[in-house]
């Protein structure tokens, strides 16, 4: 039992494998999450690499390979998500900015009909100082939260590692979407290679709105 949810446990000669789903509900056409540990039992180092993880979903009796999303590759989408964003900042900065700049212009009209334009340089340089305030803000604002995200990749999703004899290592491996994108429950197998020891889990998780 993991952080209150129940690990499927596989154990060879030289280590040991907890496994669980991250979530105790898949989301429909949502990247199944599981959250992974490994001990090493032996009296050396063994090493874990991710690229030798492999999944696969049972549907109607067939098994379905699914791809390993790792951490480089999460790492990957989420500097894309930080440009997407960073033109999003850059976009409102503009309106902001030409927003000020036409802050200085007003219009009057006299009680007796007559009407015009004036400008004010005051209102201007306030608006546009205000403008740059705002815009500097969101675009703190961005980086902070891609900063957040990065640190949060590299504790959370698991990664190549050597483990020392005893040692405990683990994370978050994350799989492509499911062959079957609904919301029905789903089974996966999962077979973790560590050293030289093959570990194969079978893992169901429910459907949504399950209990």
């Amino acid at each position: 039992m993991r952080d209150g949810q129940p690990a499927l446990v596989s154990r060879q000669k030289n280590s040991l494998v907890l496994v669980r789903p991250a979530a105790r509900q898949i989301q429909a056409n949502g990247r199944p999450v599981f959250v992974v540990g490994i001990n090493n039992l032996s009296r050396g180092p063994i090493d874990f690499r991710v690229s030798q993880v492999e999944a696969n979903q049972r549907v109607a009796g067939a098994e379905h390979p699914m791809q390993v999303v790792t951490f480089e590759m999460l790492q990957q989408e989420e500097k894309n998500r930080q440009v997407a964003a960073a033109i999003l900042v850059g976009v409102a900065g503009a309106a902001n900015a030409y927003s000020a700049s036409r802050a200085g212009y007003g219009s009057y009209t006299t009680p007796s009909g007559r009407s015009g334009t004036f400008y004010s340089p005051t209102a201007a340089v306030i608006a546009q100082n205000n403008a740059a305030v705002q815009n500097e803000a969101m675009i703190a604002g961005t980086i902070e939260q891609g900063q957040r995200n990065m640190a949060q990749l590299e504790q959370a999703v698991i990664k190549d590692n050597t483990l020392l004899p005893g040692e405990w290592y683990g994370g978050q491996l994350h799989l492509a979407p499911p062959v079957t994108p609904d919301s029905g429950a789903k089974n996966y197998t999962i077979v973790i290679t560590v050293g030289s020891d093959r570990h194969v889990v079978e893992v169901a998780q429910g459907a949504v709105g399950s209990i």
